[in-house]
């Protein structure tokens, strides 16, 4: 039973590193995602200079966005990036071209 034991805990210490490392060294946590952000973006005239993408729950996205742009408002991202499902909190940051 103590070998039963050990396994079973160290399956799961092994799942719990490998969650907390990904969150730690800020890995990308779902790059499809980031991909359709960008194009998002792209395709309305901006260009995407710094893009950052966390998890902040299960299904819930949190991303910061830095646009290159000469006249968009950052609202007028937010409207866009809001209708992707899974983005709960959006930041947009505009550097004028």
């Amino acid at each position: 039973m103590g070998i039963v034991g050990a396994a079973i805990i160290a399956r799961w210490s092994y799942g719990l590193l490998r969650t907390a490392g990904a969150v730690l060294v800020d890995m990308v946590p779902d790059v499809e995602l980031a991909g359709r952000i960008r194009r998002v973006i792209e395709d309305n005239g901006g260009r995407v200079s710094d893009l950052h993408l966390w998890q902040v729950g299960p299904g819930h996205h949190a991303v910061i966005v830095a646009v290159v742009d000469n006249g968009a408002s950052p609202s007028s991202y937010k409207s866009l990036l809001a209708d992707l499902p899974g983005v709960s909190h959006i930041t947009v940051e505009i550097e004028r071209a």
